[in-house]
């Protein structure tokens, strides 16, 4: 896996720190057996075949048994196979493909299995000198690890809620332990002296429904078993029609052999067996650090700045907020001056008059989200010394310095928050910040947490395995990548055999090993790395390999990878399907597929049987279905339809303005027109500004000369909604009372149905974008006769000479047609801009100018960003220039402007200029 480029506070962390030197050995590596952990991935759409490839991919990767046992095997199956075939038969399959496997070894092989249902899956297949990570995310598959875990005890347990005492505190361990089937269990305290301690490791896989009570159990746990490594994640489902699967199998407990819906499953395990356990929390924090005032037992109620821990906090470089930014000190009246004074005075204050501050402070994005759900997180007091920044403590190897809980409920007369119970103790003095969720953060947190790793580690061997327990809501949702953090384990741990998990419910484990809390964490990742005590050697891929060479028991090899009869490998990401003439093969969406549902800090799944879609077109098709679906439950086609008519015959209601005939009577003294496009966010860059202040952006279209507005009303990729069209209209109205020419509105949004139109109309739009290569002609035709029957004028996207030539035929109901630099299978651009050149220049282009003469043609992404040599320079001009001597007219232009430091009319004077 190549390296990326490392971010600051890892860097800071190197000059820092310098690593540890590598622990004595307590055992002479070559006197022992080989520690293995081997993983199998197989996404067959057939369970049992399934469970048959992952499980012989696992045993491919095996060193031979010399004690002719496989210790503990660990199975996450897609609940996507629900349904197909009884949950029953996912332990006898894995037995009987071991059986076959290992024909000429009698008796019982694996000794133990746990495992559960899952909403994704993480898996790897083994390639010489390490492996290559997979993850797979709400479709079938199936993960199997099988552990080889030399002079290691593992006992396997069951327990339901009755089963947990809530007052663990109370009871001696003995009881306890009796209580939870643990009653064999030595306590951390009752260790030998035998080379090898007794301190246990708990694998832990609740159902969902045990949640509540695992608080309770995981007190009691750590209580009796204070310096043990827990960790886990609870049992998910893609569906919300499923119902988690928990599978058990213990060799020493007769017919147990186990498919269960509740309770918690764990595995306990000591020995010369180790783990190091990490959690990413995924929260950027926010603001300054506070101090608490007031407060007791899960309640806070008031709070104040600690200014010292602040300032220590700005020296790092961490962004702690700007309440100045993009605003005018001077245009504050006294109401908001006061506030602000307020604010910033070190005066105790309650924490919800404080969150509302610095939710000012903070980008449109960290708003929307801070105003959804609240984060805090306070001090595990272990700051003394280092460095008050996360990130840089983390790439340190020091561990999180604030605890993310998510506020339970608020008291709105005091301003108080509160958080779950019993989970916290508050007590005044009690270090406090601000957190919200973030991508970005969350990719350099990652990143940190296996740096410190690094750096902290004892050992200069490679581990036997990583398993890994994202929430449903990371992954590619929050990392905007595939594969993200298992490719950075991968790079981080170089050589490690094997990586291992499941998309959970919420995951267990204490941020930073022993010395903090273990609890369950909502969005959030548990890291579990597992090794020997004894540096005992670790069997390698690159042995297994060799092995497999030798005996040609499973297949060939080429390039240093595994090539099996039945591949389990990752297959390389294919292309789109596109139809002869090059355009996409866009499916609609299947009407019994749904769609994951965000439930507060972790997403649960809602989706029965989610279809992939091929492309980014036909994604956000789908999803645009979806939300026309649900607006039509709410208010019928019919009802639109009468609101329209009524709202054209009052009077009173705004007419459509001409967005065409305003664009022409500007070409009179401009050469290059330039719309100006209102959008939140785009898909491939994120947030384009930090605050979208749609008013005060208009204001300044409209006092720059803008002749037309164009609004991404989307708010499935762009964050848009039809009210910004209103609150545009409303605004531009306010500029005709100003005595400046309001300027008319185009819609842009994946139109599908004539549904949307009617929407549009009411909300006030005066003109629509059609992406032409979402739509059959048939579609096409017909949504662009009702935009014109509602007095609409329609505006053709086109990426590809074919969709011109379907616009061409539409007769005279199309005002003007945007060349695209926009790939629809990526929803990426053309950076270059050559793709919106080519198209002016096309013969297809030449025809359609020749039946339409009087339609407008613009150019639109990247224009104001892309640059193009003249032979002269390299510039945007240049480009612009390019644009205007092939034909086009002018440009729709979002991106461009956000990126610019120049307003709007000396953006526009700009990009004119090479005309005049």
């Amino acid at each position: 896996v190549a390296r990326t480029r490392i971010p600051h506070f890892i860097a800071f962390a190197n000059r820092m720190c310098t690593p540890n030197d590598s622990a004595n050995s307590s055992v002479q590596a070559s006197e022992l057996e080989q520690q293995a952990v081997a993983t199998g991935y197989s996404q067959n759409p057939d369970l049992l075949v399934a469970i048959d490839e992952a499980t012989t991919a696992a045993l491919a990767s095996l060193p031979p048994l010399e004690r002719k046992v496989i210790d503990l095997g660990i199975v996450y199956i897609s609940s996507i196979y629900d349904g197909q075939h009884s949950p029953t038969k996912v332990v006898p399959s894995i037995l009987e493909t071991v059986k076959q496997h290992y024909s000429h070894i009698d008796g019982s092989i694996v000794q133990k299995i746990i495992g559960c249902s899952a909403g994704g899956l993480l898996g790897s297949t083994h390639i010489a000198g390490g492996c290559t990570p997979i993850e797979n995310e709400g479709a079938a598959g199936v993960t199997i690890s099988l552990c080889v875990l030399p002079d290691t005890e593992i006992r396997t347990f069951h327990l339901l809620e009755d089963d947990v005492p809530d007052d663990y505190a109370e009871m001696d361990a003995a009881t306890w332990k009796s209580s939870v089937g643990l009653s064999k269990l030595k306590s951390s305290s009752q260790g030998d002296n035998t080379g090898i301690d007794d301190q246990c490791s708990f694998m832990l896989l609740p159902a969902p429904s045990f949640q509540t009570d695992m608080d309770d159990f995981l007190k009691g746990l750590t209580f009796n078993f204070e310096t043990s490594a827990i960790f886990g994640g609870l049992a998910s489902t893609v569906s919300s029609l499923s119902r988690a699967k928990l599978f058990r199998y213990d060799v020493d407990e007769p017919d147990c052999m186990q498919a269960l819906t509740e309770g918690c499953l764990g595995a306990a395990m000591s020995g010369d067996v180790t783990f190091k356990v990490m959690v990413a929390q995924g929260a950027k924090p926010v603001g300054g650090i506070y101090r608490v005032v007031k407060g007791e037992e899960s309640t806070i109620q008031a709070i104040q700045l600690d200014e010292a821990a602040t300032e220590q906090l700005e020296l790092t470089g961490e962004d702690i907020g700007d309440e100045n930014d993009e605003s005018d000190a001077e245009e504050m009246d006294l109401k908001k001056k006061t506030a602000a004074a307020y604010a910033k005075a070190i005066i105790p204050k309650p924490v919800l008059a404080e969150a509302n501050y610095l939710m000012k402070t903070l980008s449109d994005e960290d708003q929307s989200f801070m105003r959804k759900l609240l984060l805090i997180g306070l001090d595990g007091n272990s700051g003394v010394g280092k460095s008050p920044s996360d990130l840089i403590r983390l790439a340190e190897g020091d561990g999180h310095r604030f605890t993310v809980h998510q506020v339970a409920s608020a008291g709105m007369k005091d301003g108080s928050v509160t958080l779950p119970f019993g989970s916290v103790n508050i007590e005044p003095g009690n270090r406090f910040r601000f957190f919200v969720r973030s991508g970005d953060y969350a990719k350099k947190e990652v990143q940190a947490i296996w740096t410190g790793h690094q750096r902290k580690k004892l050992k200069p061997t490679p581990p036997a395995a990583c398993f890994v327990f994202p929430t449903l809501d990371r992954g590619e949702n929050l990392f905007s990548t595939n594969a993200f953090e298992s490719n950075i384990i991968a790079e981080y741990l170089q050589g490690v055999p094997s990586i291992g998990g499941f998309f959970s419910n919420g995951v267990i484990g204490a941020l930073d090993g022993s010395n903090s809390q273990v609890m369950v964490h909502g969005s959030a990742s548990c890291y579990a790395v597992i090794g020997s005590k004894s540096n005992r050697p670790i069997y390698s891929n690159s042995q297994a390999l060799e092995q497999v060479e030798n005996e040609t028991h499973v297949g060939l090899m080429a390039n240093g990878r595994i090539l099996d009869q039945n591949p389990t490998e990752k297959e390389e990401e294919n292309p789109a399907p596109r139809s002869a003439n090059g355009e996409l093969i866009i499916k609609r969406r299947e009407i019994h597929s749904g769609r994951a549902l965000t439930v507060s800090a972790v997403e649960w799944s809602v989706a029965e049987r989610i279809a992939k879609p091929s492309s980014a077109l036909e994604g956000f098709m789908w999803n645009k279905e979806t939300e026309v679906d649900r607006l039509r439950e709410r208010v019928p086609l019919s009802n639109l339809v009468s609101q329209c008519k009524l709202f054209d015959m009052d009077a009173t209601k705004p007419k459509p303005r001409g967005w065409a005939v305003s664009i022409r009577a500007a070409m009179a003294s401009e050469q290059f027109v330039v719309i100006p496009e209102l959008k939140r966010i785009e898909p491939f860059y994120g947030s384009l500004r930090k605050r979208y202040d749609i008013v005060k952006l208009v204001a300044q279209f409209i006092k720059g000369g803008a002749v037309a507005l164009s609004v991404n009303c989307d708010s499935v990729l762009f964050g848009g909604s039809l009210a910004d069209i209103k609150t545009i209209r409303d605004t531009t109205s306010n500029a005709a009372d100003n005595e400046l020419a309001p300027p008319p509105i185009l819609a842009s949004d994946l139109i599908l149905y004539p549904y949307q139109l009617y929407k549009l109309r009411l909300a006030g739009a005066d003109a629509v974008n059609l992406v032409v290569g979402a739509l059959s002609g048939k579609d096409l035709l017909y949504l662009s006769k009702i935009a014109a029957s509602l007095k609409m004028d329609v505006v053709a996207s086109v990426t590809s000479e074919v969709q011109i030539n379907s616009v061409t035929k539409l007769g005279s109901c199309i005002a003007a047609i945007s060349l695209s630099n926009r790939d629809l299978e990526t929803f990426g651009f053309d950076e270059s801009g050559v793709q919106a050149l080519e198209l002016m220049k096309s013969d297809a282009m030449k025809n359609f100018s020749n039946i339409h003469p009087e339609a407008l043609i613009f150019a639109e992404g990247r224009v104001g960003i892309t640059e193009m040599d003249d032979g002269k320079d390299k510039s945007i001009k240049s480009y612009v220039n390019e644009l205007k001597k092939a034909g086009v007219m002018g440009a729709i232009v979002g991106g461009g402007l956000a990126a610019s430091k120049d307003d709007f009319k000396e953006f526009r004077m700009h990009l004119n200029s090479e005309f005049a």
